[in-house]
């Protein structure tokens, strides 16, 4: 065989040994640690098939049947077979509903919705990022623009209210009649608790706003049934493929089609959603469509119709009220008092521990999680929280009794944490400098993460069995 030839038929750890070394060492991390960041997920094993299937090859400009490139047959099959297991997935009328499944992420879903229907510098308004939202929904600074959505329209969050940290959907409505928004989104990163589509969908009809629902976070929950759906209020809806719903990296747009609205004519006002948004993901935003990440979605859609996936979601959710209580029984405060979906938000303001030094701790024993804003908190870039969520855990099978020894883990990290700011100062520099020299807190960090890691390897990660 040629060199050339053997170039294109080598396994990667024979081909590039280096790269697949730093593979094997984030499976090792993945199978040996707890994974508890709410928009992380483990995919099956027919997703990462897919994701790595000869799809990739294909280059597929446009929608089926309306390609820009030749070959396209059996790619058109595969992608309207997609839209129709997202429809059917969440129970839509293909008559009242379409869906674009071309978007290569939840950002650029979110981007491609603002590009459709709002013009330049029209206004948004969404959940402000210390309170729960996205960046994608507006976020920015005194000083500075931080998204692209508050960069190119303008942006009015709404806000939590400080002392339950619920949302404040009465001081939405006063806000939303003085800024008069072409769009309100309804959608969170970090917020426990369902959100009112009802009452979002009044405030957006009393300015005559379109309502687009995020719900991202919480797409394998509506799939299943768990929690409210956001499709009978909503104009559009976005979502991600990866978090609770399982899928590959990747995302999906649903629209409105038929009547709006009835004028005081009588007449009948038609959405006209659906090329301003497929024009807007394609030529607008996107190139070529991910053929292969549009099959893995699809195979998740058909796996998130199963019995066995609607288990999973109400063991995901049970999961996070054992874990909020269980961490309420330690002392700790969760922002709005508890959970209703797949994760939970954890004040340490009470605790003494700031979210930087929480997040830091608990990796250097296993346990993965995000440091995060919590109502009140002045700066996102020194947060008082910390976002714990139970998607992946479940998905290695985990169940409530698990999770209590998961909360002792954590708990023992956290009151680490306090031990080493007593030495190290309130510096973050200073804590990471003294975890690292210590040699006491070297030996206590050692000797917990082993016994995080030894309690993890119980539980099996799916896909490929090697990397």
């Amino acid at each position: 065989m040629s060199g050339e030839a053997l170039l294109l038929v080598q396994d990667v750890w024979d081909s590039d040994p280096e790269l697949f070394e730093l593979i094997q060492k984030e499976k090792g991390r993945q199978l040996y640690g707890l994974e508890m960041i709410a928009s992380e997920n483990f995919t099956s094993l027919a997703v990462l098939q897919c994701l790595s299937s000869c799809l990739h090859n294909k280059y597929s400009e446009g929608l089926p049947g309306q390609r820009y490139y030749g070959g396209n047959e059996y790619i058109d099959e595969i992608e309207i077979l997609c839209q129709k297991r997202a429809l059917e997935a969440y129970r839509l009328d293909p008559a009242e509903w379409g869906v674009n499944v071309q978007p290569y992420s939840g950002s650029p879903a979110n981007l491609a919705v603002y590009t459709a229907v709002v013009e330049p510098h029209g206004r948004i308004m969404g959940l402000d990022l210390p309170d729960g939202g996205h960046l994608t929904h507006g976020f920015m600074t005194a000083t500075k623009k931080i998204s692209a959505t508050s960069i190119f329209f303008e942006s009015m969050p709404y806000k939590v209210d400080p002392h339950t940290g619920l949302i404040d959907y009465d001081m939405l409505a006063q806000t939303a009649k003085l800024f008069k928004p072409k769009l309100i989104v309804a959608g969170i990163s970090c917020y426990s608790r369902c959100l009112d589509y009802k009452r979002f969908r009044e405030i957006a009809d009393e300015n005559g706003a379109y309502l687009f629902s995020d719900m991202s976070h919480v797409s394998g929950l509506v799939a299943a049934g768990i929690i409210p759906s956001p499709f009978e209020y909503s104009d559009i809806v976005s979502t991600t493929t990866h978090k609770t719903l399982r899928g590959p990296r990747a995302g999906i747009i649903f629209f409105r089609k038929g009547v709006r609205s009835v004028n005081q004519a009588g007449h009948k006002v038609m959405y006209d959603l659906e090329s301003k948004i497929n024009q807007a993901v394609f030529p607008g935003l996107q190139g070529g469509p991910h053929n292969n990440a549009i099959a893995a979605i699809a195979t998740a859609l058909l796996q998130s119709m199963t019995p066995e996936f609607q288990t999973y979601q109400q063991q995901v959710v049970a999961n996070a009220r054992q874990l909020c209580e269980g961490l309420q029984k330690c002392g700790y405060n969760i922002v709005t008092g508890g959970t209703d979906v797949h994760l939970v938000l954890v004040d340490l303001r009470s605790a003494g521990i700031t979210g930087a030094r929480a997040e830091k701790i608990l990796e250097d024993i296993s346990i993965a999680c995000n440091k995060n804003t919590v109502p009140g908190d002045k700066s996102a870039l020194n947060p008082s929280g910390i976002r714990l969520g139970t998607p992946a855990l479940t998905t290695r099978g985990l169940k409530e009794q698990d999770i209590d020894k998961v909360v002792d883990f954590i708990h023992r990290g956290l009151q680490l944490s306090k031990e080493v700011t007593k030495v190290s100062g309130p510096k973050l520099v200073d804590f990471k400098r003294v975890l690292k020299e210590d040699n006491t807190f070297v030996q206590k960090v050692h000797q917990l993460r082993e016994e995080v890691e030894e309690f993890s390897r119980n539980f099996p990660l799916p896909g490929y069995p090697d990397y």
